[in-house]
């Protein structure tokens, strides 16, 4: 091999949109989510080779940059555990579309809305765990309160939303109650599910990358940025669609296929998605800063403890991993 890659360190700059973007339009793909437990074990394998210079004879750049994509779609960046095939952020795409477009399709009854508010809620839970900062661990019964509590304010909101709009609003707004109760539910479920990092705090380094303590500010800030982000990924494709199948359905050509509208509506969101997913995972850079001044006027009893820890050298930002 000509030159050596730093393995840990990203191909593009993550400190600019550009480069987040490239990089989560790379680490997303949907493909990813086909390869084999094995292919995925051996990229595993070749990484930690190459991190110690012991990668079998051979081994081309290219076979490294492939093992490096299969590694960071489907292994935590904090754990290094292999996440659930379904909760990776690399199977939103097939997962958000199959989902979202059954949403959208099956809005007219209250049994449809409950049914699929709850299958899209389960979705996201798993999604919410897996991409968790793995650093902070949540216990089985937090685990089973988050969900409930998460999918019950899904469907309770768009129950809710469903019978204000009944009287009150046109066919074509009612469309919206899927996407009213995703952006609600998304402020319960991602917090519930990541509970245990507003409780007790995430992991913050120094520009380095060494421990020098934790805040719960800091797990505030990468949630509430995750949130945003989980409601502007869905955005586009549950609020323009909406329109386009009101324009399009009354046309005698859609009446004799209504059998397809519901593939029509799950390929749209998919096409949606395709460029939304890494575009939302790139709002925010992965690597979130917090300034400690921050910390020392909202925890001054953790900026205490940072400051014990950094020998009263408190540096002027620390980083942490939001989650995604």
């Amino acid at each position: 091999m000509s030159e050596r890659l730093n393995i840990d360190a990203p191909l593009w700059d993550l400190n600019t949109f550009v480069g987040r973007f490239k990089h989560f339009l790379w680490v997303t793909d949907p493909r990813t989510c086909i390869v084999s437990e094995r292919t995925l074990d051996d990229a595993k394998t070749l990484i930690e080779q190459y991190r110690k210079g012991l990668e079998p004879p051979g081994t081309t750049t290219e076979q490294v940059i492939y093992a490096k994509k299969l590694y960071e779609s489907a292994f935590h960046p904090d754990s290094g555990e292999k996440q659930n095939v379904f909760g990776r952020m690399s199977f939103q795409v097939p997962g958000g579309m199959a989902i979202t477009g059954a949403m959208l399709q099956f809005y007219r009854t209250s049994t449809a809305v409950v049914f699929w508010q709850w299958v899209n809620q389960s979705f996201n839970a798993l999604v919410n765990y897996t991409n968790r900062n793995a650093k902070s661990p949540i216990s089985t019964n937090q685990l089973v309160i988050a969900y409930v509590s998460a999918t019950s304010s899904a469907m309770l909101t768009a129950l809710g939303y469903k019978a204000f709009l009944a009287k009150r609003a046109s066919p074509f707004f009612q469309r919206y109650v899927p996407f009213a109760a995703v952006a609600a539910a998304n402020f319960v479920n991602i917090p519930l599910m990541r509970q245990t990092e507003i409780l007790n705090g995430v992991d913050c380094t120094d520009e380095d990358g060494n421990i020098v303590g934790q805040s719960r500010v800091a797990a505030v800030k990468g949630i509430s940025q995750v949130v945003i982000c989980r409601i502007i990924m869905c955005a586009p494709g549950m609020l323009v669609l909406p329109v386009i199948m009101e324009k399009i359905e009354p046309y005698p050509w859609m009446q004799r296929i209504k059998f397809l509208h519901a593939p029509i509506q799950v390929m749209g969101v998919g096409c949606f998605l395709s460029f939304m997913v890494p575009l939302a995972c790139s709002l925010f850079p992965q690597r979130c800063s917090l300034s400690t001044s921050v910390m020392a006027k909202l925890e001054p009893e953790e900026y205490e403890k940072m400051k014990k820890n950094c020998n009263g050298k408190v540096p002027a930002k620390v980083y942490f991993n939001k989650g995604l």
